[in-house]
């Protein structure tokens, strides 16, 4: 009995986190088109502005799964809508670090913020044990995640 109820468990999951997943990228999507800006610069300033430190192209494309060459687009379109700017490391000069630009950021923070609020609502309904299960489930989610970008990229291309 216990293995048909898991077995319930696992596809009713499966089903929920392909529509969560799809609602997300859209949800995104909308979130870039009202900024008019493109939905990875998006999720990427918003990976950048998680970070305590800037990073190089190269950091960016390894923590997007992007190629490095991509990368770079990216942050040219950053840079040119004045969300980035490319300093030199002071430690290695032969390095560039892409370092967010606050003021330009606080407009995207400001739609971030009014919608987080329903997100905020959604999650008080939780106990804290909830969370702490929520939050090492997305934990492992993102990891593997990276892993199986890898994967794939790694992988020939199907016919």
């Amino acid at each position: 009995m216990g293995d048909s109820r898991r077995s319930r468990l696992y596809e009713e999951l499966s089903f929920e986190s392909r529509r969560h997943l799809a609602a997300y990228v859209l949800f995104n999507q909308a979130v870039a088109e009202h900024l008019g800006m493109h939905a990875t610069d998006v999720q990427c300033l918003s990976l950048l502005t998680a970070r305590p430190e800037p990073l190089t192209v190269k950091q960016i494309a390894e923590m997007t799964g992007l190629t490095t060459g991509s990368a770079t687009r990216l942050v040219d379109r950053l840079e040119r809508g004045g969300y980035v700017v490319r300093t030199p490391d002071r430690r290695d000069r032969r390095r560039v670090l892409v370092t967010t630009v606050p003021e330009r950021i606080a407009r995207v923070t400001a739609v971030w913020d009014e919608l987080g609020q329903a997100w905020q609502a959604l999650l008080d309904e939780h106990t804290e044990d909830e969370l702490e299960v929520i939050t090492r489930h997305m934990r492992r989610a993102q990891d593997l995640s990276h892993a199986q970008m890898r994967r794939l990229r790694s992988m020939p291309k199907p016919d």
